[in-house]
């Protein structure tokens, strides 16, 4: 009988892989619509289930039985069928509890606000409550008897110390979108949010440059399939297995990303490495130049740097909605910080550091046709290098030599992005 998912809209769902790593079973993702689901709880043809948005709830009066967790939420992800007894379970509590084991995020005692008020936040306030929060504020835009307005929350719970986002605010394709404004908050410890597409939203990168603790959904995918698994069959899945899991989907659909200065070598890097890992290379200055039809330089000196800056962006963001690439960017990317921000959603920034004295003025690049011209963009450039950069790597050497030591440092540290707080890094 079958296993699989059920929802609307499932085109970017890992689910797939996850049970088939994890459970080692067949798995489907099954797109249905209201009907289509009546008739599926009304035959029953299906060993067991998992259900997502919009069905968590819709799901429920076709059951037999609620675990008490799946009653407390009131919201079911989980279905098994025993001979035709349909049992409704939640594992997005165990995924979110693990998600703060493995985050260190201590939450007993504190004030703790909950952004959004649907399905995944009763899983979110179940764990809360049973952890020992010592108080929970339910937050949305438009009030209800059981939650505030975000103005409220300003104003009343700004001296909160944990924070948990919930809503699908900063959700891809929403990249730049951000729930809440951190600064609000005086006395934040931690911030988590459920989202897992993109790895990193916008709001943990606001709380990773305040020196916040931060968790992302990711492992919480991973711990609530895992928790399924056991349901499905039986099977325990243990904690080396889902942090593996987890890392091994990371590695798998984040991107590499090359930061640099000019001449530094990252577009010969980045052809070093797809030879290397058999990832696709991204050359943004060669996309820029496909898409203009002409030369950067003569780009430059048409339309100048302004014209220039609004289409890298814009291929800049086409580039960072992919998956699993290796992305050389252009040298002065870095000068818009919404770019930085696009490419530390997008995965891991190496930024590449090549001696002054070893980079080659180029007269066919329009900033650093000179040696003065280089030694000036690095003076005004450096800091956002290093702001926008996950590991540093040096240059001086031999392509293979580099590429190794990139893709080495990348498989090494890739448990450093389970809970999206990935820390600097320094080559070896």
């Amino acid at each position: 009988m079958r296993r699989g998912l059920i929802g609307a809209r499932l085109g970017h769902s890992y689910s797939a892989g996850l049970h088939r790593t994890l459970g080692g079973y067949p798995y489907e993702l099954i797109e249905v619509d209201e009907l289509q689901l009546a008739a599926m709880m009304k035959k029953k043809d299906f060993s067991a289930l998992n259900v997502t948005i919009p069905y968590k709830q819709t799901v429920i009066p076709w059951l037999d039985e609620l675990d008490e967790r799946a009653r407390r939420i009131g919201a079911v992800n989980t279905i098994t069928n025993d001979h035709g007894h349909l049992k409704g379970w939640n594992t997005d509590a165990a995924g979110f509890e693990m998600m703060l084991k493995q985050a260190g995020m201590d939450v007993g005692g504190r004030k703790v606000i909950v952004l959004g008020n649907g399905g995944a936040a009763q899983a979110v306030i179940a764990v809360l409550e049973e952890l020992g929060a010592g108080q929970i504020i339910r937050v949305k835009q438009r009030p209800s008897a059981q939650t505030l307005t975000y103005p409220q929350a300003y104003q009343l719970h700004g001296d909160a110390q944990v924070l948990i986002n919930t809503s699908p605010v900063g959700m891809a394709p929403d990249y730049q979108g951000c729930p809440v404004d951190l600064d609000r908050f005086a006395q934040l410890e931690s911030v988590a949010d459920v989202i897992y597409n993109p790895h990193r939203t916008r709001l943990l990168l606001q709380a990773q440059q305040r020196g916040l603790r931060t968790a992302g959904g990711l492992i919480m995918l991973v711990a609530q399939a895992a928790e399924a698994v056991r349901l499905f069959d039986g099977k325990l899945v243990g904690q080396d297995q889902i942090l593996s899991a987890t890392a091994d989907l990371a590695r798998s659909t984040l991107n590499l990303v090359l930061v640099g200065m000019p001449g530094c070598g990252k577009s010969t890097l980045a052809r070093q490495l797809a030879k290397l890992s058999g990832r696709p290379a991204v050359d943004l200055d060669q996309n820029i130049v496909e898409r203009t039809g002409m030369p950067i330089r003569t780009f430059f000196d048409r339309y100048g740097e302004t014209a220039f800056r609004e289409v890298e962006a814009e291929i800049l963001a086409e580039a960072c909605s992919g998956s699993g690439q290796i992305i050389a960017t252009g040298g002065g990317v870095v000068k818009s910080q919404e770019n930085i921000e696009r490419l530390r959603q997008s995965g891991g920034v190496f930024f590449v550091h090549r001696d002054l004295d070893q980079l080659q003025a180029d007269e066919s690049r329009p900033l650093s046709r000179s040696q003065s011209d280089l030694q000036r963009l690095y003076r005004e450039r450096i800091a956002l290098y290093h702001q926008a950069a996950d590991f540093h790597i040096s240059n001086n050497t031999t392509v293979q030599q580099c590429a190794q030591q990139i893709w080495s440092q990348w498989q090494r540290h890739a448990d450093l992005f389970i809970n999206a707080g990935i820390q600097k890094g320094d080559s070896q």
